[in-house]
């Protein structure tokens, strides 16, 4: 499958978790909702690893690719956290298109930071997803 593939995968599945953490949170604490999902998310990469032969020994793992996974790792985390604490305060159909803003930070830090190059129309559609994730989530 292509990369194209795996990101409309990937889209799908951000939108299931939305609907499907905004209930899984109810009359629990977001934080506990959070944990969780994790044990979920690992416990299955786990099967995942395993089932496929994709494990590799953490030996194999060069020290520069620990620490940007270790900072991912808490980033997610944070993200994580600040998610189910929107989804439990907020709607999901509100808080998601705000959390997409993610996209527009990513193309700018890809460009401040790992030197990638957009083309103006790559600009434009920055500037009208972060207008549309602004309008989407605007609470009326």
């Amino acid at each position: 499958m292509t990369w194209q593939t795996w990101a409309v995968l990937s889209a799908i599945f951000a939108a299931l978790t939305a609907i499907l953490a905004k209930v899984g949170v109810q009359n629990i604490n977001s934080d506990f909702a959070t944990f969780i999902r994790t044990i979920v998310v690992l416990l299955a990469l786990s099967v995942i690893l395993i089932a496929t032969g994709q494990y590799q020994r953490l030996t194999t793992v060069s020290p520069r690719n620990y620490l940007f996974l270790t900072l991912s790792g808490l980033a997610t985390g944070a993200s994580w956290l600040c998610y189910f604490r929107a989804l439990k305060l907020g709607n999901a159909s509100l808080v998601a298109p705000i959390d997409k803003l993610s996209v527009v930070l990513v193309a700018i830090l890809g460009v401040a930071f790992l030197h990638e190059k957009l083309l103006l129309r790559n600009w434009l559609g920055i500037v009208l997803i972060a207008a549309g994730a602004m309008l989407v989530g605007w609470k009326p």
